[in-house]
């Protein structure tokens, strides 16, 4: 299990910071960890499939 910071989730996704955010309160994102006062990250393993389902959906 790994833990990625919001740098390494727009290099993944190509997704702009605002857009995964908008992502992430519509439901359709993985929600960030909080690792303390002012950090956060996501689990690697949440994201890569996320985008495994955009990639299946391509139909």
């Amino acid at each position: 299990m790994r833990l990625i910071k919001l740098k390494e989730v727009i290099e993944k996704t190509s997704l702009g910071r605002s857009t995964i955010y908008e992502f992430m309160i519509k439901g359709t994102f993985p929600k960030q960890v909080s690792l303390g006062a002012k950090s956060v990250a996501w689990l690697e393993s949440e994201v890569d499939d996320w985008i495994m389902e955009r990639i299946g959906e391509r139909g």
